[in-house]
């Protein structure tokens, strides 16, 4: 096989939210940090903070006993967003084709490019994470491979600050290492399974016939096969994501709790977020899936299907409030909710059953577009579900700072709309 057929980079940033701060503050670099004290529980800790023992989703209290010179600050999602925004136009430098993964990953497809630089496919993708961390002050793993598959096994091979390559006659001297927990479309239950048929590592899977990975694992089992022998099948997609198959909203809370309406707000916060977004882009759901997360980390949760589709949140707000009271146990301490809308669609006719209360459903429609207009202009959750309105006068934690960009609002800002100015701290 040639070298690179196809010439697809995955660069991955490392521990996005701390790196972006030590960039904003250089004194915090070389040190444990963590953010997420505006929550009560670590959301993303540094790499030195994890060598220490500190991991995500850790109480505070807990993190602080496991390492005592930890530093904890309030997530600052406004910087994070300006640094993701500037990652992807500095790759956008070097190829039009770039994949926006996630806020601090992406794919970019680099085939045909060595004629324009000169210089080999390992040597353009090294330029890419050295022009990275000048610009932005952060690390990223890159990994360079064939297909979009493969580039992502690459990039967590010498993580954190890493690069790895992978060309295509390297393929079976190096897959035979890799296990096949690394591969991202194998859960546990689907290792287990191929386990039951002698294959271990990832070489064993591509070794087996086409026809095994369609029969054992239909047809997503099939596109992995072909990714992984180096055959893409999943395309750098430079579009942006507007076709959603299921919209989630979830709140983790610290100290956990049993309090019932304490619980019950917070689901029903979660309902209208997930509702907002659904309506931002135009869809509509017939199904709601609620879940309650104890402090094991176990789950409990129930799903149910109206008889049409909807965007109006008060269509949900009863069924879930009927689902919350059939999973929730008063004598389980629980640190999360959330919900799940799927079976989406387009806006459009709501096929209304010959027993619905017509007026009804065009109340509530109208009803979720005030909301809407209320909130573009006071904030998000200004007018909200009475059910959830506990939460709006809810006393701070100690442990509890909001980020200060939050708190320093220029002329004409508002708590969720501000300037991309995140770097400097200007007082007015």
């Amino acid at each position: 096989m040639r070298s690179y057929p196809r010439a697809i980079v995955h660069i991955d940033c490392d521990a996005f939210f701390t790196s972006c701060e030590q960039s904003r503050n250089p004194a915090l670099k070389k040190r444990p940090l963590a953010t997420g004290q505006e929550r009560g529980i670590v959301s993303c800790p540094c790499y030195r903070a994890k060598a220490l023992g500190v991991a995500r989703g850790m109480p505070l209290g807990q993190a602080k006993k496991i390492c005592p010179q930890l530093i904890v600050v309030p997530s600052d999602y406004e910087l994070y967003s300006i640094f993701s925004n500037r990652l992807f136009a500095l790759m956008r430098t070097f190829t039009p084709q770039v994949e926006e993964y996630s806020i601090d990953e992406a794919f970019c497809d680099l085939t045909g490019l060595r004629r324009v630089y000169r210089i080999s496919y390992a040597d353009m993708a090294g330029a890419m994470k050295q022009k990275i961390q000048e610009d932005l002050g952060i690390t990223v793993s890159v990994g360079l491979s064939l297909s979009k598959i493969l580039s992502k096994i690459c990039s967590k091979q010498h993580k954190p600050d890493g690069f790895f390559a992978l060309p295509g006659y390297a393929l079976h001297r190096v897959l035979g290492e890799v296990p096949l927990s690394r591969v991202c479309g194998f859960g546990p239950n689907t290792i287990a399974l191929l386990n039951k048929h002698h294959v271990c590592s990832v070489l064993d899977y591509i070794r087996k016939p086409e026809w095994f990975a369609k029969k054992v694992l239909g047809k997503i089992g099939w596109e992995l096969w072909h990714e992984l022998r180096g055959e893409p099948i999943y395309r750098v997609s430079t579009q942006k994501k507007e076709k959603y198959l299921t919209i989630s909203k979830s709140k983790t809370f610290m100290p956990p709790s049993r309090e019932k309406e304490f619980l019950k707000a917070q689901l029903i916060r979660n309902l209208e977020s997930a509702f907002i977004k659904l309506r931002r882009h135009t869809l509509m759901a017939k199904t709601l899936a609620i879940y309650l997360k104890r402090q094991d980390f176990t789950l409990s949760g129930l799903e149910i299907s109206l008889d049409r589709h909807s965007s109006a949140t008060l269509d949900f707000t009863s069924v879930c409030a009927e689902l919350f009271e059939d999973i929730y146990d008063a004598c389980v301490l629980y640190r999360a909710t959330g919900v799940v809308l799927s079976d989406i669609r387009p806006e459009g006719s709501r096929n209304l059953t010959l027993f619905e209360d017509r007026a009804r459903v065009e109340n509530f429609r109208k009803l979720s577009e005030v909301t809407d207009t209320i909130n573009s202009l006071y904030g998000k959750h200004a007018l909200h579900v009475a059910s959830s309105h506990s939460l709006n006068n809810k006393g701070s934690h100690p442990r509890s700072r909001t980020a200060w960009r939050k708190q320093e609002l220029l002329k004409g800002e508002t708590f969720r709309k501000r300037l991309a100015l995140p770097l400097l701290n200007i007082r007015v």
